[in-house]
This record gives C-alpha cells, sequence and structure tokens, in this order.
C-alpha cells in the first residue's frame, strides 16, 4: 500500500525555471517519494511526463535527459500497469463523478494502488473520492 499518488504536473514542476516555490514544492514531494518508497505513479502519468518534458516544455529536455529521468525517478514509483478491470474502474469513476476520461484513470489508478492523497494540481482540491483525498500540493 502507497500513502500518496503524484499526478504528472508534479514532475513537469521540477523543471520549472519561473515558479521557484512550485518547484521546491515538487522537488520536496518526489525526494520524499523516492526516499520512502511509499508513493505511487501509473503508466499514464510516465507517459505524460515523458510527453511535456520532450515536447512540450520549452526547451525540451534532450532525449538522453529523459530517459535518465524515467530510470532514476519515474520507473522506481511506477506502479500501476493498465488492465480491464481498471479501465472499467475508471469508467465507473466518470460516470458516477464526472471527472473526465483522463482524471479518472488518474484516480482509478490511485485508488488501486492503495494511495490515501493524490497531489494533483487538476483536480479539486479537498475533495474526497471513496477512501483518497485529493490535495493540490501548489495550493496557496
Amino acid at each position: 500500500m502507497s500513502a500518496d499518488f503524484l499526478d504528472s504536473n508534479v514532475f513537469v514542476y521540477l523543471f520549472d525555471e519561473i515558479a521557484h516555490a512550485k518547484r521546491q514544492t515538487a522537488e520536496r514531494l518526489i525526494h520524499d517519494a523516492l526516499g520512502t518508497g511509499t508513493a505511487s505513479i501509473s503508466f499514464q502519468v510516465v507517459q505524460e511526463t515523458l510527453n511535456v518534458l520532450t515536447r512540450k516544455l520549452e526547451p525540451p529536455i534532450s532525449l538522453d535527459d529523459a530517459r535518465r529521468f524515467f530510470e532514476s525517478v519515474l520507473v522506481p514509483l511506477w506502479r500501476v500497469m493498465p488492465t480491464p478491470a481498471f479501465y472499467r474502474r475508471g469508467l465507473e469513476l466518470q460516470s458516477r463523478y464526472g471527472f473526465s476520461f483522463h482524471d479518472s484513470l488518474i484516480i482509478a489508478a490511485a485508488l488501486d494502488a492503495g494511495c490515501t492523497r493524490l497531489y494533483s494540481e487538476d483536480l479539486q482540491h479537498g475533495q474526497r473520492v471513496e477512501t483518497l483525498i485529493i490535495t493540490n500540493p501548489f495550493k496557496g
């Protein structure tokens, strides 16, 4: 069981040269996650993070840097892979709560990993979904 689930925006802020407070928050969360081994991410977080870092970030990071980041940061936290049951749960969450499909998959992944907290800037801070509390670590 993992206590925390980290959404892709947490990883992207590691590379933000402007929002220093958000970068520091991201650094702390990721350092703690890697140090304690009690955090999780999913395949979707891996995909979204690498896409942003190599295609949308200005300037994008090099493919060699992306590979190093993938191996040293993302892989050690990656715990959730897709299954038919996972997608069913995502669809059920979408239907019940009205989230977008992609957000529903993030929430489903956090729940499947046994997390109690989902760190994300993209969802409603303080919202409870089953046993999960959504926390915007950059709020404030």
